[in-house]
């Protein structure tokens, strides 16, 4: 009876194994919100980490979390560091590219709760008065991130923050505007 338990036991865990080799090599999540505010007025609101706080989901969730800000004031070479508690761990945001009005590109690293390299992404496209704004982020999948994504979606553990995030840049840009 043990014998027939390890041999299932043992082909559900190669199950596992062999089905999480097959998902893909890298993430991407994104979101898109209208805004009813120019590209400008938007990107100005991303471009300078020191105004996040008016609008980051990651900002309300550690009230306590330490922040530093270096480089440049805005903009290509601005970094942003955090710690804090296990909501939103310990890492380092730069921005890499900043092409006023239409793209800014951030190149994040995790250090806690996990080592994780990504880029965030932020498109802004003129539609008529409004200005369609997506946030996106991508990276790599390690094999254990492989066999994490048949347990958690990385879609449902971050997506919700990007909605909520891009809801509130709506507000500051509009309300600002």
């Amino acid at each position: 009876m043990l014998r027939i338990f390890l041999a299932v036991a043992f082909l559900a865990v190669a199950a596992v194994l062999i089905y999480a080799a097959t998902k893909p090599g890298d993430f991407r999540v994104q979101r898109t919100q209208r805004i009813n505010a120019t590209p400008e007025r938007i990107f100005a609101l991303i471009n300078d980490f020191h105004r996040w706080v008016a609008w980051s989901p990651y900002e309300k969730k550690d009230p306590a979390m330490k922040k530093s800000y270096s480089g440049t004031e805005s903009g290509e070479g601005s970094i942003y560091t955090w710690e804090g508690d296990k909501s939103v761990g310990k890492g380092r945001m730069e921005i890499v590219q900043s092409d006023l009005p239409r793209l800014i590109s951030i190149k994040l690293d995790f250090e806690t709760p996990f080592e994780a390299h990504n880029m965030a992404e932020f498109l802004l496209v003129p539609e008529g008065g409004n200005t369609l704004v997506t946030w996106s982020v991508r990276g790599p999948q390690s094999f254990m991130a492989k066999v994490m994504s048949l347990f958690l979606d990385m879609d449902e553990m971050i997506g919700g923050d990007f909605e909520t995030g891009l809801v509130n840049l709506k507000r500051v840009a509009e309300t600002s505007a």
